[in-house]
């Protein structure tokens, strides 16, 4: 089950159906099944503190994944700062709808075990946004 909630922010405008479908095509192709993922669509400030708090990093982000998953059943919680996708939007000039789902995807794959800590990872994990992008419908 997919769940979206907001936590200090009003209501965002997005198609749950649509994002819960693709994502289950993305987990499904990856040969992993769905569990219980939560997305929490939030400001800079409530997750620098999260990031504060849980990873003792003192910097705003725009996403962050907690993994919960076992075995092949990817679950988690994935933090997402609503601030961070306007201010990336406006700097790489895309949409705000198409970064919004960049950043979702983003979170997915990190609880389908993909890391993007080194250049090798984080090509590969571009690599796999993009192929997912091309996706959604």
């Amino acid at each position: 089950m997919i769940e979206f909630v907001t936590e200090d922010i009003s209501h965002i405008s997005i198609n749950e159906d649509n994002i819960t479908d693709w994502i289950e095509k993305i987990i499904n192709q990856e040969n992993k099944l769905l569990g219980d993922v939560c997305f929490i669509f939030c400001s800079d400030i409530y997750l620098l503190k999260i990031n504060q708090e849980y990873l003792q990093h003192d910097y705003y982000t725009d996403v962050i994944t907690f993994d919960y998953s076992n075995n092949n059943i990817i679950s988690g919680d994935i933090f997402i700062s609503i601030d961070r996708i306007n201010d990336n939007a406006n700097t790489y000039n895309i949409s705000f709808n198409n970064e919004l789902l960049r950043v979702i995807i983003h979170g997915i794959l990190h609880l389908i075990g993909y890391n993007d800590k080194t250049d090798k990872e984080k090509k590969i994990m571009t690599s796999k946004e993009n192929e997912s992008l091309k996706q959604y419908k």
